[in-house]
């Protein structure tokens, strides 16, 4: 199993990266949260989780261990290929999926292109308690993100909006502006109410 790849970076895009480690070059594919992670210098460092298929030897790589726990987890599920696990990684990061298992939230998990209800359910149900027992949920429900939607969403409700459209709408709104304040949310929420 190929844990790790250390080298000079020779070609970067938002799906994958080559490394050149010693004259090899290894091809890992990687999510859009690792992309934006990536250092500027030509020295790198990622953890990998290799895919082996009848047809195909496949690397993923991922800026830190977190992100390839949950990569794992997720292609763990029935249902749940690599392909998916890196579109939900690149759609959210690895605090805010681990929050949408640990609070059963469906309809941000089904937000992410190629996962239909019962899927999301599925991770839900096989994940839930894993994610609860392996990472401390308390640091990430402490992300600002989380607690800005969720002030965001209590002053909607106090203002007589619909507590699932309202959750919908700053879900839309956090993955274009992730590190929006709560009065950003609110403002963009009123738009589009």
């Amino acid at each position: 199993m190929i844990t790790q790849i250390k080298g000079r970076l020779v070609e970067k895009t938002a799906t994958y990266v080559v490394i050149d480690c010693s004259g090899v070059g290894y091809l890992l594919h990687i999510s859009l949260n690792t992309f934006s992670s990536l250092p500027d210098s030509e020295a790198i460092s990622l953890y990998s989780h290799l895919t082996v298929k009848e047809d195909s030897h496949t690397l993923y790589g991922f800026i830190n261990k977190t992100e390839r726990e949950i990569f794992r987890l997720l292609i763990s599920v029935s249902g749940v290929g690599p392909s998916i696990a890196r579109t939900m990684l690149s759609s959210m990061s690895s605090e805010e999926i681990q929050q949408a298992i640990a609070t059963e939230n469906i309809a941000l998990i089904q937000s992410v292109k190629g996962i239909g209800a019962k899927t999301a359910q599925r991770v839900i149900i096989d994940l839930k308690d894993k994610i609860l027992k392996t990472f401390d949920m308390d640091a990430i429900s402490l992300a600002p993100s989380n607690t800005n939607k969720n002030e965001a969403l209590s002053a909607l409700e106090v203002l007589g909006f619909n507590r699932k459209q309202s959750e919908k709408v700053l879900i839309a709104i956090l993955k274009e502006h992730v590190d929006a304040s709560v009065e950003v949310l609110i403002k963009k929420a009123l738009k589009s109410l």
